[in-house]
């Protein structure tokens, strides 16, 4: 697996929308099609960067989710109001929904880069890889020691062991839980070669010393602190 990053155009974002889509029973399909035919090139007409589309592999739950970014928060809001405000975007929705809306609800959150993580915004691949999405849920006062085991440990023995490290996020301050979540995004080449490198992740001794160092006060995460989603590209994601 090969990877080019892509990072220069993109050193300008500072602020990252990560959007969830919950899709009408019926409807993800139609969904794609309004992403793949309007959606994402008036995005960019508005001068919004989309970084990358993905579908849960397991997607009982009828999910599109999707990574912008923008120069700052200002300009998002700018670039939202612009788009709402498109007769070209007005027409595509208009067209789309004459059977009923698509979307029951959308979910969003908006990240800032960690200063470890590893890129800015996810690389090219020759051949589209599993990706996961893992969100961590900190105890009171210990993301910065969670961040610091990241920094000095995790993110090396990752690459040690074959997982691909891609951006690592905090949540921008003022949303539930900004002070004690890490959500980061990792690849693989299958879930084999994912399952295999965590199980010799774990195994390293360097690993359960830097983890059992860390905690010797007092866990990091809470119980059931950990949430992980396997991705998979969509057809029309930038990156694959």
């Amino acid at each position: 697996l090969v990877f080019t990053v892509f990072a220069q155009a993109d050193e300008r974002l500072t602020c990252y929308e990560l959007r969830t889509y919950h899709a009408n029973e019926g409807k993800l399909e139609a969904l794609h099609a309004r992403f793949r035919d309007h959606t994402m090139g008036l995005f960019e007409k508005h001068g919004m960067t989309n970084l990358i589309y993905w579908t849960p592999v397991e997607n009982e739950k009828n999910l599109l989710i999707y990574l912008l970014g923008y120069p700052d928060k200002e300009a998002r809001d700018a670039s939202w109001k612009a788009f709402r405000d498109d007769a070209d975007w007005q027409a595509a929705y208009e067209a789309s929904t004459t059977d009923g809306k698509l979307v029951a609800r959308v979910d969003s959150l908006f990240l800032e880069l960690t200063d470890y993580s590893p890129v800015s915004v996810f690389p090219e691949t020759e051949t589209a890889p599993l990706y996961e999405m893992r969100q961590y849920t900190t105890n009171e006062d210990k993301l910065d020691d969670l961040d610091a085991r990241f920094r000095d440990h995790t993110i090396g023995l990752f690459t040690k062991h074959g997982v691909t490290n891609l951006p690592c996020f905090h949540l921008a301050e003022g949303q539930e839980a900004a002070g004690n979540t890490l959500l980061y995004f990792i690849s693989a080449p299958s879930g084999d070669a994912r399952d295999a490198s965590f199980k010799a992740f774990s195994e390293d001794p360097a690993w359960q010393a830097a983890r059992d160092a860390s905690e010797k006060d007092r866990k990091l995460l809470i119980k059931k602190g950990v949430q992980s989603t396997f991705l998979k590209t969509t057809d029309y994601s930038p990156v694959k």
